[in-house]
């Protein structure tokens, strides 16, 4: 063993023994979606004297820290999102309607003097006679005259909810003023002392958030120009524990520096996130056993050594997710399970490699293949794990919610396997190599055989660039196909992207949905789009909806479904699912710009243009057959068809880097020819990383549960689409763009010299 082997192996040991600590050690933190509980997001507002900036969302979030840590939530979130966006996460409370409505009142409180009553309906919309005068109605709805508030909410030192068991009065808020608070609050009740009992004017109206909650008459026994000088009250009324203890959290919590609005709200239920769990790692045990077993066959003993080095890149990667102290989402367990399957990429092309260079050498033995499969694979791995990695970074930046959690997965995931075939996989296959037994019978390495896949293709030498427009043709009435589903069936665009709430129930038995669509109708609900989940579950999605109506469609649900359970709650405001439909346009532009701009410079603008044609090409497919099967394009949907772009470019990358090793080689050549043979010498590893691939995503189409059943079948397709592409659309396009070979005497293609 060589010194820089000595190295490798040394720093195989290292990282994974300190991944083995971390994962014994650090536990990941997962997300809402996994764990169960309620995610909101508020977005502040201006008002004509406050501008919602970032100082004022500041003050917000630790106004709102204050009445989430009153609420009892264990291990509460918030953070701000952006200049006028709190994130707020409370774990295990499947409720929300209580937790935003604490979270999104103002909370503004104040104390009136009462001027009296107003006259009449048409004396509420003049002008007020006073400076600071309005009109508000009573607790019985009667509308008053009141006076510019004496007191606010800043005057109040605490207040505390009640119960008066002996006076029969029932629970009520006590309040106590500070400082000067104490002296005003005298000054106003001796104020409307001097008025006669029963006279409106000796009432004092305690309002809060523009809604008078309290005005009760001060006290016969009060004196004319005294006041209550104790520096408290109470306020009492129609309270219930729950009421009172809450206006009692407002008033301590103080008011909010701005208004908010909740424009996002998700709910997920613990059985939904546990079951995700199950439904994930069942398909991560399957997708990595067949892929393991597809490996050993194709690979044999190099194939067992891929295997190890896999599970070790299972350990880094949960290990990276810990130390990051990452949140792990329902879309970034997909992820995990997904590069799973992309991990093995990075063996099959350095396998290949030594494959080829055993064949073309005959003295060469099973460790100089291998040293020349790692490094002639070392630029086709770097480019295809670097465009996968720019499609992590657009959906870190540019995603929300659960799915950024699938761009860091995503982006861990491919860093992992690059560490774990570059230098786990490099360390055991040489290690094995020096083997004397392996010298002896080198066939069992996998390295000593070409493979099935290239064997035939061999034998039958297919001239599959001859006739590209054939190629360009097909693709082309591909993209008429998919455009016709668009134009015939439209597309469904999820809740994130219009704006709505989407229910989901676990049912005990299975229900039609056209029941529970036409029992919604009836109740009024006419646009309610009804659909199975899974076996024995169903969603349902609607506009907008308050916690009113949505008891009204629950209802419905419930009496077509017994002990039908919500298991989800998503709610969209309308301005943030037309925010997010903009900038679904713009990941998707900057994905395909990032691509090419990479490509270009990685190779000439022919084939970067080509790949991104091809890319383009993937997406209005994928989009297409969404359409024809009638699903909807969410923010999963987005976070399928940005991975399609980053790994379908993959194939693209590698062919192209083999062209451009053939070009050097070779550079009379046509185009076509060169382009042919490349395409030949690299179809063993697209079809062998595709099935490795393949294996995973249909154990997590078919093993990964309602949630995600549609997000895996996207990946899925988009693989299958992305392959062809990368072979019969980006390499024939690229040879129509460099033009055909026209005679020049010395048989070389104009734009070859």
């Amino acid at each position: 063993m060589n010194r820089s082997s000595r190295v490798r192996a040394l720093l195989a040991l290292a990282v994974l023994a300190l991944s083995v600590y971390i994962a014994a050690t650090v536990p990941v933190r997962l997300g809402l979606d996994l764990r169960g509980g309620t995610q909101i997001v508020l977005q502040t507002r201006s008002t004509p004297t406050t501008e919602a900036d970032g100082e004022a969302t500041d003050r917000t979030l630790e106004v709102l820290r204050g009445r989430v840590d009153a609420l009892g939530v264990a291990e509460p979130t918030l953070v701000r999102s952006g200049d006028d966006r709190i994130i707020v996460e409370l774990p295990g409370v499947r409720d929300p309607k209580r937790a935003a409505d604490v979270l999104g009142r103002t909370a503004r409180l104040s104390f009136h003097p009462v001027l009296g009553p107003a006259e009449d309906a048409e004396r509420t919309s003049t002008t007020p006679r006073q400076p600071g005068e309005r009109v508000l109605p009573d607790e019985s709805g009667a509308p008053l005259r009141l006076g510019a508030a004496e007191l606010t909410g800043e005057h109040v030192e605490k207040a505390a909810a009640l119960i008066d068991q002996q006076g029969g009065a029932g629970w009520h808020v006590t309040i106590d003023f500070k400082g000067a608070g104490a002296d005003s609050w005298a000054r106003l009740t001796g104020e409307a002392a001097c008025r006669p009992a029963g006279d409106p004017a000796r009432r004092v109206a305690i309002v809060l958030d523009d809604k008078v909650i309290s005005s009760p008459q001060v006290d016969p026994s009060v004196a004319c120009g005294t006041g209550i000088r104790d520096g408290a009250t109470r306020i009492t009324g129609s309270f219930g524990p729950e009421e009172a203890r809450e206006l009692s959290l407002l008033v301590n919590g103080g008011a909010l520096p701005v208004p908010v609005e909740t424009v996002e709200q998700r709910t997920v239920g613990p059985t939904l996130g546990a079951r995700a769990i199950t439904a994930s790692a069942w398909a991560a045990v399957v997708g990595t056993a067949l892929t393991s077993l597809f490996i050993v066959v194709v690979y044999r003993l190099m194939g067992v050594l891929a295997t190890v080095a896999l599970l070790c890149y299972g350990l880094l990667s949960y290990a990276a997710l810990a130390a990051l102290g990452a949140t792990l989402t329902l879309p970034g367990l997909a992820g995990f399970v997904l590069t799973i399957g992309m991990a093995v990429d990075a063996n099959v092309l350095v396998f290949e490699r030594a494959r080829e260079e055993y064949a073309a050498r005959r003295r060469a033995s099973v460790r100089s293949a291998l040293a020349a499969g790692f490094r002639d694979a070392l630029s086709a791995i770097a480019d295809s794990n670097i465009t996968t990695l720019i499609a992590a970074a657009l959906l870190f930046f540019l995603a929300s919610g659960p799915v950024r959690g699938f761009g860091v997965t995503l982006g861990i995931g491919v860093l992992a396997s690059m560490f774990s075939a570059l230098v786990i996989t490099r360390v055991l296959a040489e290690y094995a190599a020096g083997r004397p037994g392996l010298r002896r019978l080198p066939r069992i390495s996998g390295i000593a055989t070409t493979g099935l896949v290239r064997d035939r293709l061999t034998r039958r030498d297919p001239r599959l660039m001859r006739r590209s427009r054939r190629w360009l043709a097909t693709s082309a009435a591909l993209l008429v196909l998919a455009g016709a589903g668009v134009a015939v069936r439209g597309v469904d665009l999820g809740v994130e992207f219009t704006g709505g709430r989407l229910l989901e129930y676990a049912t005990t038995a299975p229900v039609d949905p056209d029941r529970v669509r036409s029992a919604l109708a009836d109740t009024g609900f006419e646009r309610a789009v009804v659909q199975s989940s899974g076996d024995n579950g169903l969603t349902v999605r609607t506009d907008p909806l308050t916690d009113a109506e949505e008891a009204e469609v629950t209802g419905a649900v419930r009496d077509l479904a017994e002990g039908a359970d919500k298991v989800r709650d998503e709610l969209i405001g309308p301005s943030l699912g037309e925010e997010l439909r903009r900038d679904a346009l713009i990941a998707l532009a900057v994905a395909l710009g990032a691509q090419l701009v990479y490509l270009a410079a990685r190779f000439r603008w022919v084939f970067g243009t080509a790949a991104v044609v091809a890319l383009a090409h993937d997406v209005v497919i994928l989009v297409g057959v969404f359409a024809w099967l009638g699903k909807s394009l969410d923010g999963l949907f987005l976070a399928a068809l940005l991975t399609v772009i980053g790994y379908s470019v993959n194939d693209s990358v590698v062919l192209f880097d083999r062209v451009r090793e053939l070009v050097r080689r070779t550079p009379s050549a046509p185009l076509s020819a060169t382009v042919n043979r490349a395409i030949l010498q690299t179809m063993p590893r697209t079809v062998n990383t595709g099935m490795g691939a393949a294996f995973v995503l249909a154990s997590l189409t078919v093993l990964g549960g309602s949630s995600l059943t549609d997000f895996a079948l996207a990946l899925l397709i988009g693989l299958a689409v992305g392959t062809y592409s990368s072979v019969f659309t980006a390499a024939p396009l690229a040879i129509e763009l460099r033009g055909r070979p026209r005679s020049t005497g010395d048989g070389r293609q104009p734009s070859d010299r």
